[in-house]
């Protein structure tokens, strides 16, 4: 762009002077503006200020304000720009093609928090609740709004350190990945506080004058003298007829709106049952010798591991085992195709105050006793505080659901799509069982496996949940693989 801009001066200079040359004219002018002709080479020239504005003028650049040459004998004259002003000049360009900062204030002090990436499977979200308020300091990173989906809640977290300016979206607006939610200000400027106390300033000020109690007197409506009314006498109630029923009153009702995560579950459990033919079949599992064995290595195991050997490791291997006699109970159908996976993937059911999620264990046949217990106790965690993200609970080909923490002695789970069974587990309750002859208490639990009758036969059903019973029951079988 600058050898054009060289050329194209060069050529202007060179013509003026030719023209003024050839009159005998000492200086030539170029758009109005005069100039010294060129010396020989070797000796000092250079061009008026006001030439060099002129140029500018034709040229657009106009922070160009110097230019230097040093012509040599026998060749052609050049004009270049200084380096300082070519480095202007280049910074004036990129601005006037568009290239803009960050921030929406010239010195980088205002940024924007906006929605993050949500999720492939996931396009928009309610702005549930904002975690600040305008004029609160945040931290870099530091959440300042929750996103409800259909699966999980996502924070919005500030770009950068500051001070909250503003909300530019609403509570219970639908927003988008990239939706601007909140401006941050780095030095707090423009930043509204909210008062801690709602309550309203007074109508009336204090320091407002009273008016004189003439006026009050004259404004005062004179008193009409009235007799009591005589009161009638009240009839019988209202009769109501034997069909007319009594509801409660409505000022003792409350309407909440659905959360997402609320949604997503009843769809996805009630297209379950409207696509799968649920058939549910039971077992009950005695629990002695799962229960001793935990008790018996449950110190060894925790100093060891640094986590609690518990009695959900125990059920996840009997399962992962029961998957591997029973491979049609892993697989899934897919439209006229029936896909076998070749692999484990553990759905475990968490119930969480906001609703019910599923993270996985993956590869979960891949696993020990201890990386079970601790997965599990990593991904309830996360399920619990709302940090638990879309690809921990993406997938899965067997879903465990244990009701029996609430005390539930007997379900029938529906499946999670797009699986073709889930396991459930009950409370563990101490009846009295014939054992070699003779009658003992033992801690027993009942099991229910709902599966896709679709895919799984009853046969298939019956041989899962007995692999289960026996893991269960003897654990030896799982060192042994018998």
């Amino acid at each position: 762009m600058f050898i054009l801009l060289v050329e194209e001066i060069e050529g202007v200079m060179l013509g003026a002077l030719r023209r003024k040359a050839a009159s005998g004219a000492s200086s030539a002018s170029v758009c109005g503006k005069s100039f010294y002709k060129l010396k020989p080479a070797g000796s000092a020239s250079r061009v008026s200020s006001a030439v060099v504005e002129e140029i500018n003028c034709i040229r657009g650049f106009g922070n160009v304000r110097t230019f230097c040459h040093l012509p040599s004998a026998g060749k052609t004259m050049y004009l270049m720009p200084k380096r300082e002003v070519l480095n202007s000049s280049l910074k004036n360009v990129n601005l006037q093609n568009g290239s803009r900062p960050f921030s929406s204030d010239s010195d980088g002090d205002v940024f924007e928090a906006v929605v993050p990436f949500m999720g492939e499977s996931i396009t928009d979200g309610i702005l549930a609740t904002f975690l600040k308020k305008p004029g609160d300091r945040v931290e870099v990173d530091e959440p300042i709004a929750q996103i409800e989906t259909d699966k999980v809640t996502i924070d919005v977290n500030s770009p950068e350190a500051g001070v909250i300016k503003e909300f530019v979206a609403k509570e219970g607006d639908t927003v988008e990945p990239g939706t601007k939610v909140a401006i941050i200000s780095k030095s707090g400027e423009g930043a509204t506080h909210v008062a801690p106390s709602d309550e309203k300033p007074s109508e009336k000020s204090p320091s407002s004058p009273s008016p004189p109690a003439e006026e009050i007197k004259e404004k005062q409506t004179p008193k009409v003298e009235t007799k009591p009314a005589v009161a009638k006498p009240k009839g019988p109630p209202p009769k109501h007829s034997a069909s007319e029923p009594q509801l409660p009153p409505k000022e003792r009702e409350r309407r909440v709106p659905m959360t997402r995560l609320r949604k997503r579950v009843s769809t996805r459990l009630k297209d379950s049952q409207n696509t799968f033919a649920l058939l549910t079949t039971f077992n009950e599992v005695d629990m002695t010798n799962l229960m001793k064995l935990r008790s018996d290595y449950k110190d060894v195991f925790a100093e060891k591991h640094g986590v609690k050997l518990g009695l959900m490791s125990g059920f996840v291997k009997a399962a992962i085992s029961a998957l591997q006699k029973q491979p049609i109970v892993n697989a899934v159908i897919d439209g006229d195709d029936i896909i076998y996976r070749d692999y484990v993937d553990i759905s475990i059911a968490v119930g969480t105050p906001k609703g019910l999620v599923v993270p996985v264990l993956r590869n979960a046949e891949n696993m020990n006793f201890a990386e079970v217990e601790k997965e599990i106790n990593n991904l309830a965690k996360k399920a619990n505080d709302g940090s638990i993200s879309i690809d921990e609970m993406a997938g899965g080909t067997l879903t465990i659901s244990n009701g029996g923490v609430y005390g539930s002695l007997i379900s029938t789970p529906i499946i999670n799509p797009p699986q073709s069974a889930i396991l459930g587990m009950h409370s563990i309750v101490s009846r009295p069982m014939v054992v070699g002859g003779n009658i003992v208490p033992r801690p027993m639990m009942y099991i229910a496996l709902t599966y896709d009758h679709r895919l799984i036969d009853g046969r298939e059903a019956v041989f899962f949940l007995r692999r289960i019973k026996d893991v269960v029951e003897d654990p030896h079988r799982l060192l042994l693989d018998v």
